[in-house]
């Protein structure tokens, strides 16, 4: 159940972003919840990849390049999935960084934690 309801908020967050961000496009919300998902997955394998094969580069820069790989990530998300795309670098890496701070906040919310604490 949780898992479903941190997939609708990250396509949530993914529509907003789109709305904010010059450059990324989705269609309708149905194309968020396949974005979101073909994110999740892309993250979870190529980027997990190209995280350990950069990770001197990311050390030399202070991890500042994760920034690029996450936004590359964002790209190739876009590529595969249609009626989603991101027309620039800036705007991938632009989306990338709200992405990760909107997502950050959606999930801290529901965290158990904070439930165990009220």
């Amino acid at each position: 159940m949780k898992l479903l309801i941190r997939w609708f908020l990250s396509a949530a967050a993914l529509v907003g972003i789109a709305h904010i961000v010059p450059g990324i496009y989705i269609k309708n919300y149905g194309a968020a919840l396949i974005a979101a998902a073909v994110i999740g997955l892309v993250n979870a394998t190529l980027g997990s990849l190209v995280k350990f094969v950069t990770f001197p580069i990311t050390i030399l820069t202070l991890g500042l390049f994760l920034i690029v790989i996450n936004a590359a990530m964002l790209k190739v998300a876009a590529y595969f999935t249609p009626n989603f795309a991101v027309t620039t670098w800036t705007a991938a890496i632009i989306g990338a960084v709200l992405l990760s701070i909107v997502s950050s906040f959606l999930h801290w919310l529901l965290r158990e934690d904070r439930e165990r604490e009220r």
